[in-house]
């Protein structure tokens, strides 16, 4: 058994336990839709990757010193760091998040902002704490998340909590979301605006927990009422509200700080904001459908397929295929996963009945007309160019592709 209390003798990043055989499930699972490739090419591609993670170095080093730890952990000026603690806090803090950001993922955020920042008429080389700020923020999250949801595979490796122990990976998890305000004060030097920055900041943090606290609580009973019923308003509405105060408000926050730091009017804001919290929230709805085709990297699969029905938890699908299932069939599928824990052959069948019933392509339709009826409402605020079209195109392609988180 892992020991879960206590972190592993440090090693160098990245050669911790190698890749775990996951498990494998064959469903006919629907191709996804097609989308435009984002615009730029391979090179531009790489110097925005490179220059991302320059600034995430800068925050978050992969062999911090003195300096950088006393600024990660706001030491004050007269506490010594004698060199024992400093390697100590490294471990308590740094590891956990580099470990994790060294397995790569898509960094579909930052480039998500980029092109708004140049849709606006902004220059992006003076956003790159911020993109990597969000980076380290976003990573932290899905720390956290992994502990919440007993996932145990990220990114096709042990999840944080598996390697570095719980509470380490809890607390590193959580620090981590305060990357971004060591960087807030640099985006504006007007009170007003860094005032308006850090409220944004805060409320996305708010969202995001409520968020998750519904997503810990589940919507076991509104599937259960549904299941009686038949009727799917109810427990749609309780999973998209989940997803989007967990996952589509930290991107709206995202987007509302390079709105203030470009210094849009107030329709251009909310247009910009509401469109980020719909990628966000679409992004969310497609991992759901993930979760049950599997996302595979390298021909290594990065999480266990259907680790969500195996939970009992209700995700998106789920909750579509109450109006597309019989009612006797749905019932069935529905008690076969709600309590966690089903077997490997119960999960299997639950997923090819959800494939076949349509549910996912309905998920994956949602998400889509989420994300253009975002655009429609913000096309009209930005002037055309090649930016305006690239901020749709990642927002598209986001939702559409296959994806590492």
């Amino acid at each position: 058994m892992t020991d879960m209390t206590s972190a592993p003798p440090r090693t160098a990043p990245g050669t911790g336990d190698g890749p775990a055989a996951a498990e494998t499930v064959r469903v006919p699972a629907p191709a996804p839709a097609p989308s435009p490739a984002p615009a730029g090419g391979a090179e531009e591609r790489a110097d925005a990757a490179a220059g991302l993670r320059a600034h995430i170095d800068a925050l978050y080093p992969a062999r911090p010193g003195e300096a950088e730890l006393r600024e990660i952990s706001a030491l004050p000026d007269d506490c010594a760091l004698p060199p024992e603690t400093a390697v100590r806090l490294d471990d308590a803090l740094v590891r956990p998040v580099r470990r994790l950001i060294e397995r790569g993922g898509r960094r579909w955020r930052p480039r998500l902002a980029t092109a708004a920042v140049e849709a606006l008429g902004g220059d992006p080389a003076g956003f790159g704490p911020l993109l990597a700020a969000a980076e380290i923020l976003h990573t932290g999250s899905l720390i956290v998340d992994d502990v919440q949801d007993g996932a145990v595979r990220r990114r096709g490796a042990p999840a944080a909590h598996v390697e570095f122990g719980l509470a380490a990976a809890l607390n590193a998890g959580t620090a981590a979301y305060f990357s971004l305000d060591r960087v807030l004060p640099d985006l504006s030097r007007d009170p007003r605006t860094q005032v308006a920055m850090y409220r944004s900041f805060m409320a996305a943090l708010r969202s995001a927990h409520a968020g998750q606290g519904l997503d810990i609580a589940g919507h076991r009973e509104a599937m259960d009422t549904a299941a009686a019923t038949g009727d799917a308003r109810p427990v749609l509405e309780a999973v998209r509200l989940t997803h989007r105060l967990k996952s589509g408000a930290p991107v709206r926050c995202l987007m509302e700080l390079v709105a203030h730091t470009c210094g849009t009017d107030d329709a251009l804001h909310r247009a910009l904001a509401r469109y980020g919290e719909a990628v966000g929230t679409a992004y969310q709805i497609t991992d759901d459908v993930q979760d049950l085709t599997g996302v595979v990297r390298d021909g290594v699969p990065t999480k266990l397929i259907g680790e969500d029905l195996r939970n009992g938890k209700v995700t998106m699908p789920l909750a579509h295929a109450v109006a597309l299932l019989p009612r006797t069939e749905l019932t069935a599928l529905w008690q076969s996963v709600r309590t966690p824990g089903a077997d490997p052959g119960t999960v299997r069948e639950a997923i090819t009945a959800l494939v076949s019933s349509g549910a996912l392509r309905a998920a994956r339709e949602e998400a889509d007309h989420l994300v253009e009826r975002a655009w429609t409402a913000l096309s009209p605020h930005l002037p055309p160019s090649g930016a305006a079209t690239r901020l749709h195109t990642l927002g598209r392609a986001t939702v559409r592709r296959s994806r590492l988180a």
